[in-house]
């Protein structure tokens, strides 16, 4: 039941936060929210998370949904790994789930927004709270799968 609580938590979050930045900002419009550390910058991103396959748009649009139809396939086996593990899936599905409908609203573009300010990150891509989502469900899949193994 949490594994279905967190996917619509990050969904919302995810939504809720793009729409903010979408009523608040104008395209490539930047707004200093702690000076040296954080700055909001709106962009359409035609890729993938941290801005990878650029232009990927079917690509990116079709790997969700197989994604989805994989865990629905397995569902019964995924529910028998650890607590960590499911925890991974569900923020990556949510987060995959945040970048699908921007791409299907946005003509297959993310509303990215987090600018990273602070070295050694000064130059890293703008990103959004979906691609972190994914980030942070990957590191948690990983961890999850090293500890099965031993």
């Amino acid at each position: 039941m949490i594994f279905f609580v967190l996917i619509c938590f990050v969904i919302g979050i995810d939504q809720l936060t793009k729409g903010l930045i979408v009523r608040g900002l104008a395209l490539h419009q930047s707004v200093t929210v702690l000076p040296g550390v954080l700055s909001f910058t709106r962009i359409n991103n035609p890729g993938a998370a941290f801005g990878i396959l650029q232009n990927r748009t079917i690509f990116l649009m079709v790997t969700p949904l197989l994604l989805f139809f994989l865990v629905f396939l397995f569902r019964k086996e995924l529910f028998g790994y650890p607590l960590i593990f499911k925890l991974g899936l569900a923020f990556c599905l949510g987060g995959a789930a945040g970048n699908l409908i921007d791409r299907i609203r946005n003509g297959g573009r993310v509303i990215d927004f987090i600018d990273l300010d602070f070295w050694p990150l000064a130059r890293f891509p703008v990103f959004n709270l979906a691609d972190g989502a994914i980030f942070i469900g990957a590191i948690l899949i990983i961890c999850s799968l090293g500890r099965i193994e031993n």
